[in-house]
């Protein structure tokens, strides 16, 4: 089974305290948690080792999940990561990118590096379209460059997406930011997967607006 470590772990937890450290709610009679990533609400059942999407859930664009269904590899390392790592810390309030957070310059290189050319390349030339695109996941828009999203993507894990177009002289630049207690809330590598598959639906989403 993937995961089998984390869900161990998981279903070791102190119910009522993950609930409480990661905002998520948690149902007694069925021993069920309820999390919510990217806009999407998904049932975990730490007992019967599943994770799957609330019947009525409006999903966010292309994340290979439909109602009902279980969720997918990645879904799944960032809801259990979020289980065991989720604690009642409040935001600090200050943005950083992901090299700044503990030991963010090690891991955050290389095949690990953060999907930032990916955003650059999608929304450079249209900027605006990263504050339509971030619609689907309940995006806040935010003032910094030309366009600017933040996107709630685990319940205590906002991340912000900047976009500055591109010019006659310049190329475009694309930064992705955190508040520098996600590395309390998230490992590194959950938050890697969170953040790929957030772009992942942004980009999906600006090209479903450009073919329609």
């Amino acid at each position: 089974m993937a995961h089998e470590k984390l869900w161990e772990k998981v279903a070791a937890l102190d119910a009522a305290a993950t609930a409480l450290g990661g905002l998520c709610g948690y149902d007694e009679q069925s021993g069920c948690y309820t999390v919510r990533f990217l806009a999407t609400d998904y049932i975990v059942d730490a007992a019967g080792r599943s994770i799957t999407v609330v019947q009525d859930c409006q999903q966010g664009p292309e994340l290979g999940q439909n109602a009902g269904q279980g969720a997918g590899f990645l879904e799944q390392l960032c809801i259990l990561a979020y289980l065991l790592g989720g604690s009642d810390v409040p935001l600090a309030g200050r943005l950083v990118k992901a090299e700044s957070l503990e030991s963010g310059q090690f891991f955050f290189r290389g095949h690990h590096s953060m999907p930032t050319e990916k955003l650059r390349a999608a929304f450079e030339g249209e900027p605006e379209l990263l504050i339509k695109a971030g619609e689907a996941l309940k995006a806040s828009q935010r003032d910094f460059g030309d366009a600017a999203i933040e996107v709630l993507v685990l319940p205590r894990v906002p991340v912000t997406f900047v976009v500055w177009a591109a010019d006659e002289e310049f190329g475009g630049r694309a930064s992705i930011l955190f508040d520098e207690t996600a590395d309390r809330q998230l490992a590194l590598d959950a938050i890697l997967a969170a953040v790929e598959l957030t772009v992942k639906a942004l980009i999906a989403a600006v090209s479903g607006d450009k073919s329609g």
